[in-house]
């Protein structure tokens, strides 16, 4: 006889209903305690509200027991009222009829006799937020900004801002700002001032566009004798409070220097305060105040100097990011002044790497004759350490100290150690590097050479790595004997290198390699240009075409071209711009200067993309068909896993070789390293140094018959076709793939396609309408539709375009499947036309 089979019996989890009438046993519990006063009934309520409020946490739906939680609130308990208040809160603003409910057991305990029973009815009689309820509010404000508790005015000062977002004319028409004015210059609570204070700057703040008295009042919050009334208080407010009045002091204009220092002084205290946020906005006033008296802002830095470094030392993590972000800007915009403290900037082994970071940007910041020689040596010892990221960043610190002229004979030394560590990620950092050091000090390239020259080409794997080893096999290939071979050997492997940065370097490098070796590197530059000039990659074509060209056109031009004399690089160019790093600087104390962006940057829309993206993947701003103006409109969700944005740029062998430009280019028959003219020139006398330059290169002079002219298309597309979201993604889940295929697009239109929109006016008037598109550079994803004139038959496209590699990834669903070739010929060609004038 088998066995029973095992049954798990595992008891529920008290934060979870083990049932579906567990709600149902709930409320009928609630109702049976409603109204009781029996010895214990409050603790059996205790129990029954928390799970009700454990359930709500996690998601399920109690809003059936509104009533009986209500009438459950009928108690002197301060906890009961407390998670009844929260239950209330939570379902009001989706329940405004059940609301009404709660009025008055809430205008009721507004009047009980404990101040915190009163202050907590009143805070959760504003946070109904229910338009419909806005007449209960009035009196129970009034009352709680008279109230002798001071925890009372606190929540009503609150109170009016929530009334004011409820109802501006309702706050405005009872005259709730003049009571909080009148409150805050008289109130000898602190707590109350503050809560008035940000309540009013919010009210006038919006209303000064429309009332000029509102105006008047937000610049009286400016005037010097309510400055100098807070700033003597300033102590006594809380740490919120403090900075909550530094902002405000921060926008004052003092009349003279002598107000300017009386301020510093009133303030200077605050610089040792334990809150960082308090010292963060002392230090933004300080700096905002002294910005016009040079020789006093330099103290302030001074001066500033030792809070900050010993805010960064303490607290948390995160805490110490923040400060060293601050940091770290002053760093950037004085680091003289910081020269003697690098020591602070030495990295932890137990600090994340966020914060290596940064105090690897300091430490070479701070560099400067006296103190390079320690900061290099302990940067070295970073190169090894476990952490990749910041062993890649320390060598690069290594590099930067180096270009800015500190201690280079050193500094080339240890650079060249690193080679030996054998290991990919410091010799590939390291290359780049050199090339670096080498164009701005050519006189150490023997040095350097004679290293770089025993580093094997098939141990660098990384795209710039393997570029700046193959700009110093060219630029230095008359101190490298093996330079034309170990090109050539790249070039064999052409097909293989997926990095369009490293081909482009690969034919310049040899072509410089030509021009100073030509026995040794004539049958390389020929297959360099051969295989440059069939590679999918618009400028990569381009280049070998150019190349090409301007070797058939003279030799001596072109090594006028391509490698001229070359002066030493002086300065490097910086990567933000000095308008961003002062725009930084005003915004001090914000996230603008964590993020390291001005806030237009990550709180406009323009900047943060036009498109958003939903919580859930797959969903994407609609486009309204057939309009000129391009708007947002409703989102469609799209289930097809390839309907997200890849960032993956995969390598069609089969690409067309030209692109489908219409350069007259020569072919490459794939058969030999041989390039064949697609048509003759026009003259003999023009036609000579080609074939001169031809047989040097080993090229086949034979012309390549030159391809029949593409057959029109005969397709007729309806240029006012609709089609709504739903029927789109129906279809798009029910047609099969007709067409799957790449597609190069022209620089010009890589050019043009800065934001989504640019593309979908211009395929609007090839009559393919866009039904969804999102995405930023370099990755755009749209969908289009169009219909054929005469059937009605749909074309469905999806098209990914890289604008890094220059390519649209594209697939095609038609109703009519025998036209889907000619659609995509239409669609391309609407695509090649995209960008030119």
């Amino acid at each position: 006889m088998a066995p029973p089979a095992h049954q798990s019996h595992r008891s529920p989890s008290p934060s979870q209903p083990s049932g579906k009438g567990e709600v149902s046993d709930l409320k009928l519990q609630l109702r049976q305690l409603a109204g009781s006063r029996a010895p214990g009934a409050d603790d059996s309520k205790r129990e029954l509200f928390k799970k009700v409020i454990s359930y709500m946490t996690i998601g399920i739906d109690v809003s059936s027991l509104f009533s009986e939680m209500v009438m459950c609130s009928a108690t002197s308990d301060i906890v009961l009222k407390k998670m009844c208040y929260l239950y209330v809160n939570n379902y009001a603003k989706s329940n405004p009829d059940l609301a009404l409910l709660t009025i008055n057991f809430l205008q009721k305990d507004c009047k009980d006799e404990d101040p915190m029973i009163r202050g907590l009815a009143l805070r959760s009689l504003c946070s109904l937020r229910v338009a419909n309820l806005v007449e209960y509010l009035v009196e129970p404000l009034r009352s709680g900004l008279r109230d002798g508790s001071s925890y009372v005015r606190i929540v009503a000062a609150t109170g009016v801002l929530k009334l004011y977002h409820i109802s501006t004319s309702t706050c405005i028409d009872g005259d709730f700002p003049s009571l909080l004015k009148q409150l805050m210059l008289n109130d000898p609570d602190t707590q109350v001032v503050a809560n008035c204070l940000f309540a009013l700057q919010e009210i006038w703040s919006s209303e000064a566009s429309t009332s000029d008295e509102a105006s008047r009042e937000r610049d009286g919050l400016l005037s010097k004798p309510f400055i100098y009334y807070l700033l003597n208080r300033i102590k006594d407010f809380s740490e919120w409070a403090q900075c909550l009045v530094l902002e405000l002091v921060a926008k004052y204009i003092p009349l003279d220097s002598n107000e300017i220092f009386d301020i510093m002084n009133l303030l200077e205290d605050r610089l040792q305060h334990a809150n960082g946020a308090v010292v963060l906005a002392t230090i933004k006033l300080f700096l905002q105040l002294t910005l016009s008296m040079t020789d006093v802002h330099q103290q302030v830095y001074e001066r500033i100097k030792a809070p900050l470094l010993t805010l960064a030392s303490t607290g948390s993590q995160e805490q110490s990011y923040a400060v060293l972000a601050h940091l770290h800007l002053l760093v950037m915009r004085a680091p003289m002044l910081f020269s003697s403290d690098y020591k602070h900037f030495y990295c932890h082994y137990n600090e994340p790497s966020y914060v290596k970071k940064l105090k690897l940007e300091m430490l070479t910041a701070v560099a400067n004759e006296d103190n390079t020689y320690e900061i290099v040596t302990e940067l070295c010892e970073y190169a090894a350490n476990v952490d990749i990221p910041i062993a890649r960043e320390s060598i690069r610190a290594v590099g930067k100290i180096a270009l800015q002229q500190y201690d280079v004979n050193a500094i080339v030394d240890r650079l060249l150690q690193f080679l030996e560590m054998e290991k990919d990620y410091v010799t590939a950092e390291t290359l780049v590097l050199i090339k670096d050091l080498l164009r701005k000090y050519p006189q150490w390239s023997h040095d350097c050479i004679a290293v770089v020259g025993n580093i094997s080409s098939n141990n660098v794997q990384e795209p710039k790595a393997k570029a700046a080893l193959i700009w110093m096999l060219g630029e230095y290939a008359q101190d490298m004997a093996d330079a034309p071979y170990i090109l050539e050997s790249m070039i064999e492997n052409w097909e293989e290198e997926d990095s369009a940065e490293v081909r482009l370097h690969l034919l310049t490098a040899t072509m410089k390699c030509f021009f100073r070796r030509p026995p040794e590197t004539q049958k390389a530059l020929g297959a360099a240009l051969a295989t440059g000039i069939a590679d999918f990659h618009q400028d990569v074509h381009d280049r070998a075409l150019f190349y090409y060209r301007l070797l058939q056109h003279n030799v001596s031009v072109a090594e006028r071209v391509v490698n001229p004399p070359k002066q030493a690089v002086s300065v490097f160019a910086d990567t933000q711009s000095s308008e961003i790093k002062d725009r930084v600087f005003d915004e001090f104390n914000s996230l603008s200067v964590v993020y390291q962006k001005p806030s237009y940057m990550f709180t406009d829309k323009e900047h943060r993309g036009p498109f958003e993206f939903s919580e859930e993947v797959g969903h994407l701003s609609i486009q309204a068909p057939a309009t000129d103006n391009v708007i947002l409109a409703q989102r469609v969700e799209e289930n097809d896993k390839d309907l997200l944005l890849s960032t993956s740029q995969r390598e069609d062998a089969g690409a067309v070789s030209n692109n489908g430009s219409a350069y007259d280019a020569p072919l490459y028959d794939g058969s030999s390293s041989l390039l064949a003219v697609s048509s003759a020139p026009p003259s003999t006398s023009a036609s000579q140094p080609s074939f001169d330059i031809d047989d040097l290169l080993g090229l086949s002079l034979q012309p390549a018959p030159a391809p029949l002219p593409p057959s029109p298309p005969v397709l007729h597309l309806n240029a006012k076709a609709v089609l709504d979201p739903g029927t789109f993604q129906q279809k798009w889940r029910q047609l099969p793939i007709s067409l799957s295929q790449d597609f190069c697009m022209t620089p010009l239109g890589v050019a043009s396609l800065t934001t989504p929109q640019t593309l979908l006016k211009h395929m609007q008037g090839h009559s393919i309408q866009c039904i969804a598109s999102g995405g930023q550079a370099p990755n755009f994803k749209y969908f289009f539709f169009a219909q054929k004139v005469d059937d009605k038959s749909l074309y469905l496209v999806e098209c990914i375009i890289n604008t890094s590699s220059g390519k649209a990834q594209i697939k095609i669903k038609a109703d009519d499947q025998s036209t889907a070739q000619a659609f995509s010929d239409l669609l391309q060609s609407a695509l090649s036309k995209f960008g030119m004038p």
